[in-house]
């Protein structure tokens, strides 16, 4: 789900007043509005699909069986993701952002056809993995195609703009998703966005192309060759996580317990080397500035999209209710992360950036608590819907400081290797949060532990990366006030 990164970035700068849009142009004139049409249907298809996969994910598992392999769905897609978001990133700063774009929805329908047609889990996690290698573009080309066309007193209200795409999915998505999937098949599911690939590529194309490579300015820096994102560590990282997910799985779940712990220890090794390459230097240190940013939206993600994949396998496997009702926490999470970042542009301008993801984290936490009382027989299980919908307003405060702090912070010219970074630490997060309980899950299912004690432990460890990140947002570098909200 870490299409909402893009959307939410909403606005760390207040939005101008009436006098000052019009004087800028503003996002619906005739020289922005094809931009502004193209990207909000971009989100509001990756939202629909984002949505609908984790809505019917617990009947597809039903359907295909491997359990084991459910974390798998969601972390393969956020493994190709960074391979995808290192090609994208090297495209949109050598061409312009058109190119990786049409290359990533190419990706992407082809790896919608082949889940929609998977006839084992394993080819669905390769369908999956394909989708993500395709979606990474997204970012990349998203946070561009904003930072190159808007100003600065523009991008808060594109960024808001852009976070309502999200409420019709939201308000939609996991209902329309449950219902195709009860009557017609959960493979309906996949195989009906398709048509939706080819409606929002065309509206989003003329736009991109007109934006074309960025050409600095005789002042402003050129980046050498060295400083790029290289493919190869690309796929380095993709395969050291690939190799960590899997080592916390073999050691979760089988005998193999030895081989499980060599895996894992290789991947660390692989993944760390490649990511010293590829993220900004202090990265791992939480030095001040774009580093510490980028290490900040990592842990968050992984605290939130670390237990969002267990919500509705919550509901309908451990308390046995219905698709439906996994789909309200999922619409009620989706609708809150848009208020909380409507909100937190409005406190903006009063509130510095590490305060707001300190707020939000702790509601998020809070959410989180209460979503973990769910696994218990005597809460009711409409807790769930309210627990997680308190979850998505605090992402919501929390998420969009990091966004618009990572703008401020790129080198001129740099913006897609600043928001290639940024996704980054954003699909690695997911994906390692999602793997890590799902080697939990992996493990309860293997040692015919209640699936409760698997999803709990899947909480838990959101909860330590929720702590590891209340320590690292000190270290977020101060926001610029832009005045009192209008």
């Amino acid at each position: 789900m870490t299409a909402e990164a893009i959307v939410d970035a909403s606005t760390q700068v207040t939005a101008p007043g009436p006098d000052r849009v019009a004087e800028l142009g503003g996002l619906w004139s005739a020289k922005r509005r094809a931009l502004t049409v193209g990207l909000v249907l971009t989100i509001t298809f990756i939202a629909s699909e984002a949505l609908a996969v984790v809505t019917i994910m617990p009947m597809v598992a039903r359907d295909l069986g491997g359990l084991s392999l459910y974390g798998w769905v969601f972390s393969a897609f956020m493994l190709g993701n960074v391979v995808g978001i290192v090609v994208a990133g090297r495209q949109a700063d050598r061409y312009g952002p058109a190119r990786p774009f049409v290359g990533g929805l190419a990706l992407f329908s082809a790896g919608l056809a082949i889940a929609g047609l998977a006839p084992t889990m394993i080819v669905l996690v390769g369908g999956r993995a394909l989708q993500g290698v395709g979606a990474g573009a997204v970012p990349a080309v998203a946070y561009v195609a904003i930072g190159r066309s808007l100003p600065e007193q523009l991008r808060a209200r594109m960024m808001a703009v852009l976070s309502t795409a999200w409420v019709l999915p939201g308000l939609m998505g996991p209902a329309v998703s449950a219902a195709v999937a009860s009557l017609f098949g959960w493979r309906a599911v996949f195989l009906g966005l398709l048509p939706l690939v080819a409606v929002t590529g065309s509206m989003a194309m003329p736009a991109l192309i007109r934006l074309g490579k960025h050409r600095p300015a005789d002042s402003e820096p050129t980046a050498g060759a060295g400083s790029e994102h290289k493919l190869t560590d690309g796929l380095a990282t993709a395969a050291g996580a690939a190799l960590v997910l899997g080592g916390l799985t073999l050691a979760a779940g089988s005998s193999q317990v030895v081989l499980g712990i060599g895996l894992l220890v290789v991947g660390v090794v692989v993944i760390g080397r490649s990511l010293r390459r590829l993220l900004p230097a202090g990265t791992f240190a939480a030095r001040r500035g774009l580093p510490a940013v980028i290490l900040c939206r990592g842990l968050l993600t992984f605290t939130f999209f670390g237990a969002d994949a267990y919500v509705t396998l919550t509901i309908t496997t451990v308390r046995h209710h219905s698709l439906a009702l996994a789909g309200l926490a999922v619409t009620g999470s989706t609708l809150a992360w848009t208020a909380g970042a409507w909100l937190q542009s409005r406190l903006n301008g009063r509130w510095e950036a590490r305060r707001l993801v300190g707020t939000g984290l702790a509601i998020v936490v809070t959410g989180l608590a209460a979503m973990a009382l769910v696994l218990l027989p005597a809460t009711p299980v409409y807790v769930a819907i309210a627990a997680w919908t308190v979850a998505g307003f605090g992402i919501g405060i929390a998420y969009a400081p990091t966004s618009l702090l990572m703008l401020r912070e790129a080198p001129a010219g740099r913006e897609g290797w600043a928001s290639a970074s940024l996704s980054l630490a954003d699909v690695l997060g997911t994906a390692l949060g999602i793997g890590v309980g799902g080697a939990a899950v992996t493990a309860a299912t293997a040692h015919r532990w209640p699936l409760a004690a698997g999803v709990g432990a899947a909480f838990a460890i959101a909860g330590v990366a929720a702590a590891a990140l209340a320590f690292a947002s000190r270290r977020l570098p101060s926001s610029r006030a832009a005045g009192p909200p209008v």
